[in-house]
């Protein structure tokens, strides 16, 4: 105990107002480009300087849509300037991966002398908003940052999220920030060309916060999951905007919007799935390390913390009836595997906190991993992984 005055020492409690502004929209570069200019705010008569980021593989996929973005903004003139060229970056984790292409990033948004009322606009995935908001949000302190998301993943979760990083030292967001996006844009459109093992992927992130915040959300998702799985677009989009609401209201409301407690719910799953993509050098994408996660945490959970095994099961069901992977041969190094527990520890800080379930929708703070029977969990899964992938050879063979 200290022997300062009182007087010498001021403790005093603040909050900083943010605004988190999500839109839902059908064609954000056709009949809805009014719901950009909108976010778009001028200060005094200034032009609004505007940078844009877009995803290799986006563009890859959608050929004509750098053109239409810049047609659009050029259209803006002269209250909106494009500053220079569409800036291509990597698709991927491998933007995350090298450093220099965060370097890159800062270099041009000087070049452009962009200043905190310029907007920097990032289409992509959910990789790609990460080092692209990271870059945004280090540049002045913080240049207003729209996203728009163009995977199932980034729609549904991180790109709702407040949180911006690069992969360094082997270790997932090993160097990040905190920073509200100016505005997010879920637009369905730019879900269009997404690959089919993209699309299914980030349906793990909406299994995994309805297993936290909403049961009835859950029993939506396992009797759609068929048809989640042939993006069946009436039936996947709802539960997409369902998934990033929820995030929304987590980020919004739930008293933690950067960490600082010890928990971190929305990351139910994610000490093993963050460790598997690295031990898999991102052959495992993010989307199908989180259903192996969830699903090893779910195992858990029942075998722990009283969740019926019943609701495990379905939780593996789910995930399997929607394609999601529930096995990697990586699975067998658990002395790898469980170095993620020290490295999750160690990105919130203090002592270790898991969140785990006992039943869907009461999830609980655990802060001991009992590393033996995590292990009968880990089996469990890959075996049931295993299982599916067997089953589904012997279809092929039988069909072919």
């Amino acid at each position: 105990m200290n022997n300062l005055p009182a007087d010498d020492q001021l403790d005093i409690s603040f909050a900083v107002p943010f605004v988190h502004r999500l839109r839902f929209t059908q064609d954000i570069f056709g009949v809805d480009q009014t719901v950009l200019w909108d976010l778009l705010e001028s200060s005094g008569d200034q032009t609004i300087r505007v940078q844009v980021w877009l995803d290799e593989h986006v563009a890859k996929a959608q050929p004509g849509l750098k053109r239409q973005i810049a047609a659009l903004l050029k259209s803006g003139a002269p209250r909106v300037q494009l500053t220079g060229n569409i800036q291509m970056v990597p698709g991927g984790e491998e933007v995350k991966n090298e450093i220099h292409i965060l370097e890159r990033m800062l270099k041009c948004m000087n070049h452009a002398d962009l200043d905190r009322r310029s907007y920097v606009i990032v289409i992509g995935g959910g990789a790609v908003l990460d080092a692209v908001g990271f870059a945004a949000a280090i540049a002045h302190r913080g240049i207003r940052l729209i996203r728009l998301p163009t995977t199932t993943l980034a729609q549904a979760d991180s790109g709702i999220g407040v949180k911006n990083a690069v992969n360094l030292f082997g270790k997932k967001n090993w160097v990040g920030s905190f920073a509200v996006p100016w505005g997010v844009i879920n637009d369905a459109s730019l879900l269009a060309t997404l690959p089919d093992r993209d699309f299914i992927g980030g349906f793990s992130e909406a299994v995994k916060v309805s297993l936290l915040k909403d049961p009835a959300m859950f029993q939506s998702l396992c009797e759609s999951a068929r048809e989640v799985r042939a993006r069946n677009m009436t039936v996947a989009e709802p539960l997409i905007r369902a998934s990033a609401e929820w995030h929304l209201k987590h980020i919004t409301a739930g008293g933690d919007p950067f960490e600082a407690l010890e928990a971190r719910p929305l990351d139910f799953g994610h000490w093993s799935a963050h460790k598997l993509e690295v031990m898999t050098n991102f052959e495992l994408r993010h989307g199908e390390a989180v259903a192996i996660g969830v699903g090893i945490d779910t195992v858990y959970s029942s075998l722990i913390y009283g969740l019926p095994i019943s609701t495990a099961e379905q939780v593996l069901d789910c995930l399997q009836e929607m394609g999601l992977p529930l096995s990697h041969p990586i699975l067998d190094d658990h002395q790898t595997l469980f170095k993620g527990l020290e490295e999750f520890r160690q990105h919130l800080g203090g002592r270790l906190t898991l969140t785990m379930l006992q039943e869907v929708g009461r999830p609980i703070n655990v802060h001991e991993v009992d590393l033996k029977v995590m292990a009968k969990a880990i089996e469990a899964v890959q075996q049931r992984g295993k299982t599916a992938s067997t089953k589904k050879s012997k279809r092929s063979a039988c069909q072919s």
